[in-house]
């Protein structure tokens, strides 16, 4: 489960990870409660406008983003994003201290953090090849999201202390602090042990490149699909959660953190069980996108406020299964020269589609209330398990039957390669 941390590189790398993933998700909880109590009055939709505003530009900056991880040294691309973001994140604490932070200065501050971490996420995803061989990227990866549902566990905790103890701005200047780990990471890595010998070439098609090789291969088509859909309608869970906690359960800062790490550790033990798997397959993504369903058909119609934490437990395990079994998926089956464009689609889609699924999601809670918003999300997760059994039909011949009175499913494995192109 742990064998990539034998490297000395990665073990660096994941300490310096880990402390800025605990700072960006006490920024994120505390950016969501101080727009939906302090500078609206539990507007949900405008939480949703700022997280269409952060996520967008993933979307917009597709192009270059995927462009510069190929293409540049990622090492020092990181030092420059993580250095912006620091510097956001501190500008935002003080404005937010010294009392004069007004909503639309959130707004603006979403939206260049969120064009920042547009090259952040591909370069920082695909740093992770160079720091351990091929043969452990996809316990790497598993682990890296382990690192930052950590951080989803611990942060939005921390957070709801610090908001009732000290005040919402203080969340932000800690997370500027906590960039100073990555810096320091970045700092200690063996530059010699890096595995960075798959850079791209330059050419005239180079930005939309990675495009035409996702459209030519069938079963990227089909798991960025049900990624879009599950990312789009079904991640959105800042609404989710923070809707249910005060509209529903009246729930204080305290109560509002703690409901967000009951999330986080079910994406924590998602991520770990994700470690222990050798490769990931459709089936898995399948089955995972359909507990996801269930976990949050079960959450809409959670009584009280101690079921909905524990169905963000199934939810979290279902739900990070998922994203990071997408992730090692797409990075192993795709070649290394190709990776940084194509990881910065699957970013793209997984965070950018955000744009289009928050402001419905909202508009969702604040018209009908915020259970409904959950069925949105489960419907997602449904429709994902559809793209993947329409694939699996067409490329595997998948066939289900019942047989002595159980069902059985079986498949022609090598119909069609995953691992392959396919025209």
């Amino acid at each position: 489960m742990f064998r990539s941390l034998r490297g000395y590189n990665y073990r660096v790398w994941a300490i310096g990870a880990l402390v800025s993933n605990v700072g960006t998700w006490m920024q994120r909880i505390g950016q969501d409660w101080l727009v939906l109590t302090q500078l609206t009055h539990h507007n949900a939709s405008a939480v949703g406008v700022v997280m269409a505003l952060q996520f967008g530009p993933q979307v917009l900056l597709l192009p270059l983003t995927g462009y510069a991880a190929d293409h540049f040294n990622r090492r020092r691309l990181l030092f420059t994003t993580q250095a912006l973001m620091g510097v956001l994140a501190l500008g935002l604490g003080v404005l937010t201290v010294t009392g004069l932070v007004k909503l639309w200065e959130v707004y603006a501050f979403a939206l260049a953090l969120g064009c920042v971490t547009a090259f952040d996420s591909p370069a920082r995803q695909t740093f992770i090849s160079e720091l351990v061989t091929e043969e452990d990227l996809s316990n790497a990866v598993a682990l890296n999201s382990t690192s930052f549902n950590a951080g989803r566990m611990i942060g939005p905790a921390v957070a709801g202390l610090l908001i009732a103890v000290i005040g919402t701005g203080w969340v932000f200047v800690f997370n500027a602090v906590s960039f100073g780990a990555v810096f320091g990471s970045l700092g200690l890595l063996r530059r010699e042990e890096l595995h960075d010998k798959h850079w791209a070439r330059h050419t005239r098609s180079s930005l939309t490149e990675g495009f035409r090789y996702v459209w030519r291969r069938p079963d990227l088509r089909a798991v960025l699909l049900m990624l879009f859909l599950f990312g789009t309608f079904g991640l959105n869970f800042a609404i989710f959660i923070s809707t249910m906690a005060v509209s529903v359960f009246h729930a204080d800062a305290g109560r509002y953190g703690l409901l967000s790490s009951s999330l986080a550790v079910g994406t924590v033990a998602g991520a770990l069980l994700a470690a222990r798997r050798a490769t990931p397959s459709i089936p898995l993504l399948i089955i995972a996108a359909a507990w996801f369903g269930i976990g949050l058909t079960l959450a809409a119609i959670s009584p009280n406020a101690w079921l909905f934490a524990a169905m963000l437990l199934l939810i979290g395990v279902s739900a990070q299964t998922f994203t990071t079994s997408t992730n090692s998926l797409v990075q192993l089956s795709t070649e290394p020269a190709m990776r940084g464009r194509v990881v910065a689609i699957l970013l793209a889609i997984a965070l950018g589609g955000t744009p289009l699924g928050a402001p419905v999601v909202g508009w969702v809670a604040d018209t009908f209330g915020a259970r409904w918003s959950l069925g949105v999300g489960a419907a997602a997760g449904l429709a994902a398990v559809l793209v993947g059994v329409r694939y699996l039909v067409r490329y595997h011949a998948l066939q289900v039957r019942f047989d002595a009175g159980r069902l059985r499913f079986s498949m022609e494995r090598h119909v069609s390669s995953p691992l392959q192109g396919e025209g």
